[in-house]
């Protein structure tokens, strides 16, 4: 008499849950353009998605906690003159969001911990490089600042937004539209899908496609005959690939494992309403007390409504087997050092005691001078009077200027800190 064998897998009995209606977000005009982003992207502290606006693109942001319906007059960011198409939130920043528009361009925004009382307009920079639409976004994942995109023309541009300029251009590897671009962990390689039905994976900073030439997949899955776009999502955490298809009502999620036959299928949360694009919480946004592995945003027609993925457990203590650490919001690396060469791995946090966003950090872009990196026209003037070395009186004078200036500053960015603070309870008082 032969037993079948049950595979073991703490993730065996995952389950997906909606939440309440009273956690919702009610009375959002999702967007309606054809395209095949996921329209949503969330952080821990806001939730974003692209929305219906006449005579250019906007997207809302909505604070996580700001659940039920919202205003019909609530800000928008509405700087792009066609449609947004794809919106991602920086790893490093949860007060940053770049956006993509039909327009060709890619804006960078700072958003407020406080609720604006007017439309954001004015992005922090405006990338332009693009000759066609902009419709896929990917944060570099430990480099600081640094940001992938790739638009209709084929081409693949990597920029670093603290300073506005254009790193690396990819344009001769891509015969047709590009589908979909990846990072892998430390930001060393892309792995992009294009129209010609090919697989590629780029070095980047080598400006080449190291491999191309797949023979046979690893494993195979059949899903369903609908012909709905697949968006996936990968927890590197718990190895688990959630598979979410645009137009369809459920979600499929399998674990992959290092042995044959390596997809593992786990459950189907199946809902009555097809979802029109889906948010993934990073891992430090998940509520650890709870055994929340996997927190989903599913867009409807005019809402937004979180599927909680759990594993059950009996124990209220945290589960170390659940919650490896993760990455965190620093950044590994700064742009220059990942263009030279450099990797480096993410850079981890333990969810033991729970993860408390960092407070209110300001992107900094700094224009570089084209100046400053030519030579000096015409002879070499002979010094005089005035390049004389300072005396020592003068220079302790300038540092305590220096010091006093500092001190200053100091006190106004405390001042400003306080007044914006006032700010939001005076306007979450109002609501």
């Amino acid at each position: 008499m032969s037993r079948r064998v049950v595979r073991q897998s703490k993730f065996r009995h995952v389950f997906g849950q909606a939440a309440k209606a009273d956690q919702a977000y009610e009375d959002i005009r999702v967007s309606k353009v054809t395209w095949d982003s996921s329209f949503c992207a969330v952080n821990p502290k806001f939730l974003a998605i692209i929305v219906e606006a006449g005579g250019g693109g906007a997207f809302i942001v909505l604070p996580l906690a700001k659940t039920g319906r919202v205003d019909k007059n609530h800000p928008l960011g509405t700087g792009h003159t066609a449609p947004v198409l794809d919106i991602d939130w920086c790893p490093h920043n949860d007060n940053v969001i770049a956006s993509a528009s039909d327009d060709a361009t890619i804006m960078v925004w700072q958003i407020p911990d406080y609720t604006p009382l007017r439309n954001i307009t004015e992005p922090i920079i405006t990338l332009e490089g693009h000759s066609k639409r902009v419709g896929i976004l990917s944060w570099h994942p430990t480099a600081r600042n640094v940001l992938l995109s790739a638009g209709g023309d084929n081409v693949i541009i990597i920029w670093n937004v603290g300073t506005g300029e254009m790193l690396l251009s990819l344009d001769d590897m891509h015969p047709d539209i590009i589908h979909s671009v990846c990072w892998n962990s430390n930001g060393s390689l892309l792995a992009t899908t294009c129209k010609d039905k090919t697989l590629r994976i780029v070095d980047p900073r080598k400006g080449q496609v190291v491999a191309n030439n797949f023979e046979e997949p690893v494993a195979l899955q059949e899903m369903d005959t609908s012909n709905g776009v697949l968006l996936p999502f990968y927890d590197s955490d718990s190895s688990i690939i959630y598979l979410c298809g645009k137009g369809d009502s459920s979600i499929r999620y399998f674990e992959i494992t290092d042995e044959a036959p390596f997809v593992h299928y786990l459950n189907t949360f199946s809902s009555k309403e097809p979802q029109r694009g889906m948010g993934f919480m990073p891992k430090r946004g998940l509520d650890v007390s709870k055994c929340e592995i996997a927190r989903f945003y599913k867009l409807h027609e005019r809402k937004c409504e979180p599927i909680i993925m759990t594993v059950p457990r009996k124990s209220d203590l945290f589960q170390d087997d659940l919650y490896p650490d993760t990455p965190g919001p620093e950044p590994a690396l700064e742009a220059d050092e990942w263009l030279s060469g450099q990797d480096a791995e993410p850079v981890l946090i333990s969810l033991r005691d729970g993860y408390v966003p960092p407070k209110h950090r300001e992107l900094r872009v700094t224009k570089r001078n084209i100046l400053d990196a030519r030579p000096p026209s015409g002879p070499r003037r002979s010094q005089s009077a005035s390049d004389a070395p300072l005396s020592q009186h003068t220079l302790e004078a300038l540092l305590e200027e220096i010091k006093a200036l500092r001190e200053q500053v100091q006190s106004q960015e405390q001042r400003i800190t306080a007044l914006e603070n006032m700010l939001c309870e005076l306007v979450d008082g109002t609501d």
